[in-house]
């Protein structure tokens, strides 16, 4: 009797073992499915034509091949309102983020010394703060010195608005940079330095 159960617990230590494996394997696969997911209805259409490259793991958008980016509008942390499309005409530097995110943490001082640095040189930024308090997120920028407002969007309503494939809801923080025209010229799903940041500003600053 006991030959003929050491077999049967051997197969099912190795059913186990392969059962665990299997359960890991799809727990991966689903913790990647989430940090890849897309912002934006299906109805907009992918559009985004993004180019990475491989150097800086940011993203670039063909002049020609740019889409609008949607309207983006409301109260901000401190107690105003913003409307991105009265800064049509400059470059804007939507950064969003929490107070939460410790990535967020690590590039706020970058993004206020780049923000200070090239405001003379008509480039805007613009926080969306996601998933704060307003009394948190401006004790954010009290602690980094931001210089610029952030609309709050605690809900992440602002960021539904995008078109399909723009950004993801689980990727913080996030950059994009609008040219000009108000369309979306650069991506960033990573946070950034300021050597990053300024690489993906210069060139859409520098258009004509």
């Amino acid at each position: 009797m006991s030959l003929s159960r050491a077999p049967r617990r051997r197969r099912s230590t190795s059913g186990r073992a392969l059962l665990l494996t299997a359960v890991t394997a799809v727990g991966a696969l689903t913790l990647t499915a989430c940090g890849e997911s897309e912002v934006g209805g299906a109805s907009r259409g992918s559009g985004t034509n993004f180019v990475t490259s491989k150097d800086t793991g940011t993203s670039t958008v063909a002049k020609g091949k740019r889409t609008p980016a949607p309207k983006l509008d409301g109260k901000t942390v401190d107690g105003g309102t913003l409307d991105v499309a009265d800064l049509k005409g400059k470059v804007v530097v939507l950064n969003v983020w929490g107070s939460w995110c410790a990535p967020c943490r690590a590039e706020a001082p970058h993004f206020a010394k780049v923000a200070k640095d090239l405001k003379p040189k008509g480039v805007e930024f613009v926080g969306i703060n996601i998933r704060n308090t307003p009394q948190a997120a401006q004790a954010f920028d009290d602690r980094f010195g931001i210089p610029y407002p952030s609309l709050h969007d605690p809900d992440s309503k602002l960021l539904l608005r995008f078109p399909k494939g723009t950004l993801s809801l689980q990727t913080i923080p996030s950059t994009l940079v609008l040219d000009r025209e108000g369309k979306i010229a650069a991506r960033a799903l990573i946070g950034l330095n300021e050597e990053q940041l300024r690489k993906m500003i210069d060139p859409v600053a520098a258009e004509k």
